[in-house]
C-alpha cells in the first residue's frame, strides 16, 4: 500500500486480522445475510454464497432494512460475525448495532469509514490488520491521523445536553434509561449532531424475532425496568398471534415471537403490529418530529407525510422511545432532507401501479446513498399507495431515509421548492430500457405459471383492500393459487366493516394479519409453491433471496389475473413495451 496512507474515522475501537472481503455494492443485512451462519443470501448481491464470518467485510455502507442492526447484533452473539467492518459512506445501522452489542453484552467489532479514494484501494488486499483506526497491509501501515472519533465512542464535538439527559445519565430515571441515554449519545457522535432533540412519537422496529440474541437484548431491557417516555407503536411481527398455532407455525419460532412482543408491550410499546403505522388513524404529522425505524415507514413519514425522522437502527429505536430524545440530525434538519441528485424520467405509456416499485427499486441502486428528487411524472396522478409501493423498494437498495417526488410529495410541489434553488449538479435520466432490465432482475423466474399470490408488503391499506374487492368481485380464483394479504389490524377491521373483506373471501382470498411476507415461510407459504406473483418489489427482492422461490413482479390487477389463471401474462407491463 502506498506510504501516503489512508485517512480513518474510528467508530468503535478494536483490532481484527483476516482476509479482506471487498464489495463496491451496499449490503443489507437483514434479509441478505443469514445471521446464524454468516453466508450472504442475498441473490442479487454480488456477495451472494461468501460466508463474512470472521472476514474483515469492506463495503460501501448497508442499505435496505432498519433491521440490519439486529441482524449484526445477532451475528456478534452468535459468533458469525465479520472481525471488523469498513465503509466509506455514514453507516448508522451497523454501526449501531456493534454499539448496543457493546454496551450491553461487551460483544464489540472494530467499525471504521475510510475516504472514497482509501476505499477503492482495498479493493487490493487480500489480508489486513486493523487498530482502531489504523490498517495494515503487511510492513505498510496506515495511518488515520488526527481521528475525528475519540477511542470508538464516536466523538466528533461534545454533545450539548440539557438538564434530562443529565438526570438520564446520572441514573435518576433507573438503569435501563441510563443505558438508553448513553447509546443515544454515541449514536448523536456517530451523526455528529451537537444536540439531542425531543420526539413525539415512536415506531418501533426490532420487535421480530431473529433468533435468541433479539429476545435477550429486550427481556434485559425490561428487566432494568425500561418503559417508554412516548407513543410508541409496534411494528409486524413473526408471526399472526390470532392464528399461528392453527396455521401449523412451529412453536420454536411463535413462542419467542410472542414473549418478545409481550416484552415490548410491558415496556409501554402499542400492540399494533404493522409495518405501515402511517395507515394507522393516528399517525405522525407534517413537521412532527418522531423516531421511526422499519425502512418503509421511514421513507414514508419523511417524503409522503412530511414527519421529520432518521432512519433509525432496530434497538435503537426503542431507547429514543425510552428516553423521548434523539440526535438532532439527518432529516430532523432543515438542510439534510433536500436533494442531492435529480432523476428524470423519460416519458412512458400505459403506466400502471408496478411502475413505482421497479422504478423506486432502480433508483435505489442508481443513488444508493442520496436523497432524489423525482421529474418526469408531474402529469401522473401518483397516489399514495404508488408512493408506499415507490418508497418500499427504494428502501430496499437505498440507505437514504427519503425522497421527493415532484408534483406528488408535500416538499416537492415544485422542483425548485424541492431543491430550494440550489439545483444538485448530478442529475440521472431513466429509460423504459433500464427499467425493463430491473424489472426482470425483481421477476426472476423464467416460467409463467404461480403457484401463490403475495399481497402486502408494506401492508395493504385501506384503499388497497377496497380496490382488490372491486377487482375481484363475483369471480373465483384458481382453487390451487393461494392469494394471501397481509394488513394491520386496524385496517382489516375497516375494511371488514365496509364489507371489502367478505368480498375477497368469496373470491378465495385469505388474510394474515400481525406479521408481514418479510418474516412469513413454510407452513403459510405451502412447501409446493416455488413461483410467486406479488405487486411489491420489496418482497420480490427479499422472497428471492430469503425463500429462494422464482418471483414474479406485477401490477395488482394482473395478480388478480394470474390467481384465476395459475400464471401470469406473457408480455411485460405495458409500459415496458415497444
Amino acid at each position: 500500500m502506498p506510504d501516503d496512507g489512508l485517512i480513518g474515522e474510528c467508530f468503535v475501537a478494536g483490532t481484527a486480522s483476516g482476509q479482506v472481503l471487498y464489495s463496491g455494492v451496499p449490503l443489507s443485512f437483514w434479509g441478505g445475510v443469514d445471521p446464524f451462519t454468516g453466508v450472504v443470501i442475498d441473490r442479487h448481491h454480488p456477495l451472494h454464497g461468501q460466508n463474512l464470518t470472521g472476514k474483515i467485510l469492506v463495503i460501501p455502507s448497508g442499505r435496505g432494512s432498519c433491521g440490519g442492526s439486529g441482524a449484526i447484533f445477532e451475528m456478534l452473539l452468535n459468533d458469525t460475525a465479520p472481525s471488523a467492518l469498513v465503509f466509506c459512506h455514514r453507516e448508522s445501522i451497523l454501526t449501531l448495532g456493534v454499539v448496543i452489542a457493546s454496551e450491553l453484552f461487551d460483544r464489540q467489532i472494530p467499525v471504521l469509514q475510510v475516504r472514497q479514494e482509501a476505499f477503492s484501494r482495498l479493493k487490493t488486499l487480500t489480508t489486513a490488520d486493523i487498530l482502531d483506526g489504523s490498517i495494515r497491509d503487511g510492513a505498510d501501515v496506515t495511518d488515520p491521523g488526527e481521528r475525528a472519533h475519540d477511542g470508538g465512542q464516536g466523538g466528533h464535538a461534545d454533545v450539548a445536553l440539557s438538564d434530562l439527559d443529565r438526570q438520564f445519565l446520572d441514573g435518576a430515571f433507573g438503569e435501563a434509561a441510563r443505558i438508553a441515554m448513553r447509546i443515544v449519545l454515541r449514536a448523536a457522535r456517530l451523526e455528529a449532531a451537537r444536540e439531542l432533540i425531543d420526539v413525539e412519537m415512536a415506531h418501533i422496529d426490532g420487535v421480530f424475532y431473529q433468533g435468541p440474541a433479539s429476545l435477550k437484548y429486550a427481556t434485559t431491557l425490561r428487566d432494568l425496568g425500561a418503559k417508554v417516555r412516548v407513543p410508541s407503536t409496534m411494528n409486524a411481527i413473526c408471526v399472526d398471534r390470532k392464528q399461528w398455532k392453527r396455521q401449523g407455525v412451529p412453536p420454536s419460532i411463535g413462542e419467542p415471537s410472542e414473549q418478545l412482543a409481550d416484552a415490548y408491550e410491558q415496556m409501554g410499546v402499542k400492540p399494533t403490529y404493522t409495518c405501515a403505522p402511517y395507515l394507522l388513524n393516528r399517525r405522525p404529522q407534517f413537521g412532527q418530529q418522531i423516531a421511526s425505524a422499519e425502512s418503509n415507514a421511514v421513507v414514508f413519514a419523511n417524503s409522503v407525510i412530511g414527519a421529520r425522522t432518521m432512519k433509525y437502527p432496530d434497538y435503537l429505536d426503542i431507547l429514543i422511545a425510552i428516553t423521548g430524545r434523539a440526535p438532532n440530525a439527518g432529516p430532523h434538519r432543515d438542510a439534510e432532507r433536500r436533494p442531492t441528485v435529480v432523476i428524470d424520467i423519460e416519458p412512458l405509456d400505459r403506466i400502471d401501479d408496478c411502475l413505482f416499485p421497479t422504478l423506486g427499486y432502480h433508483i435505489g441502486k442508481l443513488a444508493p446513498n442520496d436523497i432524489p428528487v423525482i421529474c418526469g411524472l408531474e402529469d401522473y396522478p401518483v397516489s399514495s399507495d404508488d408512493l408506499k409501493g415507490f418508497g418500499a423498494a427504494f428502501a430496499t437498495t437505498s440507505a437514504a431515509a427519503m425522497f421527493h417526488f415532484v408534483g406528488a410529495t408535500p416538499e416537492a410541489t415544485t422542483l425548485e421548492q424541492a431543491t430550494d434553488g440550489n439545483l444538485p449538479t448530478r442529475r440521472y435520466v431513466v429509460t423504459a430500457d433500464d427499467l425493463r432490465d430491473t424489472w426482470k432482475e425483481l421477476s426472476n423466474s423464467t416460467e409463467p405459471e404461480i403457484d401463490l399470490v403475495a399481497l402486502g408488503n408494506p401492508h395493504f391499506s385501506l384503499t388497497e383492500i377496497a380496490t382488490l374487492a372491486e377487482l375481484v368481485d363475483g369471480r373465483l380464483k384458481d382453487p390451487a393459487v393461494p392469494l394471501i394479504v397481509t394488513c394491520g389490524r386496524e385496517v382489516y377491521e375497516r375494511s371488514s366493516s365496509l364489507g371489502y373483506v367478505d368480498k375477497i373471501e368469496r373470491f378465495g382470498g385469505t388474510f394474515v394479519n400481525d406479521t408481514c411476507w418479510c418474516f412469513i415461510n413454510e407452513p403459510i407459504i405451502p412447501p409446493t409453491a416455488r413461483k410467486i406473483v406479488t405487486n411489491s418489489g420489496k418482497y420480490a427482492h427479499y422472497g428471492a433471496g430469503g425463500l429462494n422461490r422464482g418471483m414474479h413482479l406485477r401490477s395488482l390487477k394482473e395478480c388478480v389475473e394470474a390467481a384465476c389463471a395459475g400464471r401470469v401474462p406473457a408480455q411485460p407491463p405495458g409500459w415496458l413495451q415497444v
